[in-house]
């Protein structure tokens, strides 16, 4: 999906919770700058609460957006 990518640092990212978890994985372990790969496979050294941020807030922003059309559907049926 187009809509969940998000740029960071030059490179594309799937925001989502398989991203945002890694994020909280790497700094629960202490890994503030991890080296993750971007959606091509290329590793990227990251900063884990920054990518953390921005796959939220497009997770969020998309997930309102697919709530708001199917409650739009459901009022239609």
């Amino acid at each position: 999906h187009a809509k969940m990518q998000i740029a960071f640092r030059g490179r594309m990212w799937n925001a989502g919770p398989e991203l945002i978890t890694q994020c909280n994985l790497c700094l629960a372990h202490g890994h503030f700058n991890p080296v993750m790969a971007d959606v091509h496979g290329n590793p990227v050294k990251v900063d884990a609460e920054e990518l953390k941020t921005l796959a939220l807030e497009r997770w969020q922003e998309q997930m309102n957006a697919w709530h708001v059309e199917h409650e739009e559907l459901r009022k239609q049926r």
